[in-house]
C-alpha cells in the first residue's frame, strides 16, 4: 500500500462528536483515488464508478496527522480498481479500510475507453533517471 497523502484534522473537519467527520474523509478518499487513477492510467478523464463497503475501524481526532493508503489491485479493459486505508501517521492505528473502488477511463467522447494498462506504474519507472531527484 502506498501511503502518499497526509492530513491534519482540524476543527472544520470534526463532526458534533469532536471526531474527524466521515464526509470529509471520504471526500479526501474519493480526491487521493482519483488522482492515483489519473496517473496509473496517464488520462486525466476518469470517473468513480464504485466504491464498496467502507469499513471506519476507528476515530481520529483533532490534532491527529492520518494518511491515506491507495493500491492499485485489477486492471481492466476500461477500469482500474483500488484498494484503500487511511491511517494515524503516529499510531499508524487504521481508521478506515475500502476493499474496491472501481474508477472508469474515459475517452474524449466521454464514453469509456481502453487505456492498455496491466501493472502499477512507479514514479521511478515513469520518468527518466535526469528528472527525478
Amino acid at each position: 500500500m502506498n501511503f502518499h497523502t497526509r492530513k491534519w484534522v482540524k476543527p472544520e473537519d470534526l463532526n458534533p462528536n469532536g471526531t474527524l467527520f466521515g464526509g470529509s474523509l471520504l471526500r479526501w478518499i474519493d480526491e487521493e483515488a482519483a488522482i492515483y487513477a489519473i496517473v496509473q492510467l496517464g488520462n486525466q478523464r476518469v470517473v468513480t464508478k464504485y466504491i464498496s463497503e467502507i469499513n471506519f475501524v476507528s476515530a481520529s481526532r483533532q490534532g491527529e496527522i492520518i494518511e491515506l493508503g491507495i493500491t492499485a489491485t485489477e486492471f481492466g479493459r476500461t477500469s482500474i480498481t483500488l484498494q484503500c486505508e487511511v491511517r494515524n501517521k503516529i499510531t499508524r492505528k487504521s481508521i478506515l479500510t475500502v476493499d474496491k473502488m472501481v474508477f472508469v477511463n474515459l475517452g474524449e467522447d466521454g464514453l469509456p475507453a481502453p487505456h492498455g494498462r496491466t501493472e502499477i506504474k512507479y514514479i521511478q519507472d515513469q520518468f527518466p533517471d535526469s528528472a527525478v531527484e
